[in-house]
């Protein structure tokens, strides 16, 4: 897939959807490794269940992570200007993620060709977890 354009992107235009593997416990002792978030809620189901949780559930900022891989699988990390998100629910062991972003606005930011895309992550039940948005430049 080529790179996108400012003059070949047209509001509307949905970026190819990430499907996610199920969430267990593995790529959660993952991403805590990988980030340095060891907070025991997300590792330890014991610490999660005094904490008044059913079971150990995801990093809020796996959820961002999912979100910034969709963006720089469309177009270059070094194309992204802002990249704002917002934790709307918790994301559960077995929740099958997809993550999906559609352009809502092109734009000249500083002098530079953008498109305003809306992201969000959300589970096999519909639910957003993660949503925001990010602004892209394109040349």
């Amino acid at each position: 897939m080529s790179a996108p354009t400012f003059d070949s992107v047209q509001l509307g235009d949905e970026l190819p959807p990430l499907q996610l593997p199920t969430v267990d416990r593995t790529m959660l002792a993952l991403f805590g490794g990988a980030s340095g978030d060891h907070n025991a809620v997300h590792i330890d189901i014991d610490f999660a269940r005094r904490a008044g949780m059913p079971d150990v559930f995801a990093q809020g900022m796996l959820g961002m992570a999912w979100l910034g891989r969709l963006l720089t699988q469309w177009a270059p990390q070094s194309s992204l200007r802002r990249f704002d998100v917002r934790f709307q629910g918790i994301t559960h062991l077995g929740h099958r993620m997809v993550c999906s972003g559609k352009v809502v606005e092109k734009l000249h930011h500083e002098g530079v060709p953008c498109v305003r895309i809306e992201i969000q992550a959300t589970n096999q039940y519909g639910q957003i977890k993660t949503a925001g948005e990010a602004l892209v430049a394109l040349s």
